[in-house]
């Protein structure tokens, strides 16, 4: 069994370009760390080398052309003269050896030159300068660390070696009281550019929170284009996104003309077959067929004003004339069965839904409610917000839940001995959830039945 192994590049370019800003922020502090260091190191390290070259030419001008060294030139500087001080200078050559009076490293004859470790003293390692004395590292006695700088003069019986030692920690201490100050300030220069790397992303990103927004509109019906005011780097993609909207607009349009002509075309001839069976007494197994096939074909005519619902932006309509209308219409139509009507809905209230879209989609609850009311129906319109809770509720027997989820579905049928709970519910959903609203079914408190529940939007 394999394991996919997970990346560590982020999914996001949020998260990868912020990786990328942080590891190339981090090189560059690290760098210029370094580079600073460097720097300030070689100017410290530049005033001991001057210091020990001008003992170191001190020396020199005591050596006599016999290898000599005369002691009444000798000149001892600031430094060179105190016990432990850790500077010292020492002169070798073919007549002798000569060293400080502070001299405390105990180098023997012949063991100065670099590279060579001399017994109880140092060890130097240094770089051959032939325009002046040759710098090098090492130890003393106590394991101190020593900067030295060494000579060589030539003489009638050979070289005489002179060299010059100082303490390194006249070099680290400055250094290091340079470095804290510097290292703090490079801390805070990375948190400065830490802080504008995600501004700057957050910035350079709203254009897709924005883009985002704008397909979320479009995708609700409210918006219809996405805006084509972006970035330079956004509007090749807006414009495909744009046209790709179109097209399937224009898709979608030709397949609804479609699906309303073919339905259009067969309700005519259907209702003329349903004429022609009831003149002729056929069975009413024939004739509940033809009402199935009727109901298919509303169904279907339904569903392609549904789907046009949410192509464009929708008028404004008052929601008690319509409820008005509507429970004038059922009324004559629903003759033998007198209800109670309670409606509070007040006259000022309107969403923003279309005329017919509306009508569809009250007739088809306030129908079903009739049909299974016992004595009376409740009509309850409620302002939430952005949207309007219309209820309608019944006294009739009501339903369960897996009787709910069930009268949902296109074409079921709950109730066999009436024409209810068919396809009027699922059009009222579909067309509630199209123009940004939504249908709940269940139990009303009060009245004990049905109660269905319209959540429709105040505006576009």
């Amino acid at each position: 069994m394999t394991m996919r192994r997970r990346s560590v590049i982020p999914r996001s370019l949020f998260g990868r370009m912020l990786a990328i800003s942080a590891i190339s922020t981090l090189l560059a502090l690290i760098f210029a760390g370094v580079t600073i260091g460097h720097v300030l190191e070689r100017f410290v390290m530049h005033g001991l080398d001057d210091r020990l070259d001008a003992q170191v030419s001190v020396l020199a001008r005591a050596v006599r052309p016999d290898a000599t060294l005369d002691r009444t030139r000798i000149v001892n500087l600031p430094g060179f003269d105190q016990l432990g001080s850790g500077w010292a200078w020492q002169v070798e050559g073919p007549a002798g050896s000569w060293r400080s009076t502070a001299m405390s490293l105990r180098i023997a004859p012949g063991q100065i030159a670099p590279g060579q470790i001399a017994p109880g003293g140092p060890r130097f390692d240094g770089r051959r300068d032939d325009n002046g004395p040759r710098p090098g590292e090492g130890r003393g006695m106590r394991g101190e660390r020593l900067h030295s700088r060494t000579l060589t003069v030539t003489t009638r019986l050979g070289p005489v070696t002179i060299a010059a030692f100082g303490p390194r920690r006249i070099v680290e201490a400055p250094l290091r009281e340079a470095m804290i100050p510097l290292l703090g300030s490079l801390a805070l220069l990375g948190v400065g550019l830490a802080l504008a790397t995600l501004l700057q992303l957050r910035i350079g990103f709203r254009p897709l929170r924005d883009l985002r927004l704008s397909l979320a509109a479009v995708r609700a019906g409210t918006e219809r284009h996405v805006p084509a005011d972006q970035p330079g780097e956004l509007e090749p993609l807006v414009t495909e996104l744009n046209a790709l909207i179109d097209q399937n607009a224009a898709g979608l349009a030709h397949a609804r003309q479609h699906v309303a002509n073919l339905a259009h075309g067969l309700k005519t001839p259907l209702a003329a077959l349903s004429l022609q069976l009831a003149e002729a007494n056929a069975d009413d197994d024939v004739r509940d067929m033809v009402d199935q096939i009727d109901r298919r074909i509303r169904h279907h005519l339904g569903r392609a004003r549904a789907d046009a619902a949410g192509s464009g932006a929708r008028v404004q309509t008052a929601l008690a004339p319509a409820i008005t209308d509507i429970v004038a219409v059922l009324r004559r139509i629903h003759a033998e069965r007198p209800l109670r009507i309670e409606i509070a809905v007040a006259d000022e209230m309107s969403v923003a839904i279309d005329p017919q879209d509306l009508d569809e989609m009250i007739g088809n609850l306030l129908d079903n409610a009739w049909r299974h009311a016992s004595t009376a129906i409740a009509l309850t319109a409620v302002a939430e917000g952005a949207f309007v809770s219309l209820a309608i509720a019944d006294d009739g027997p009501g339903l369960n839940e897996i009787a709910v989820e069930q009268a949902l579905l296109p074409g079921r049928r709950l109730d066999e001995s009436e024409g209810g709970h068919g396809f009027g519910l699922s059009i009222a959903r579909e067309l509630a959830e199209l123009n940004g609203g939504k249908l709940t079914l269940g139990r009303s408190a009060e009245l004990g039945g049905l109660a269905a529940c319209l959540i429709l939007p105040v505006r576009n």
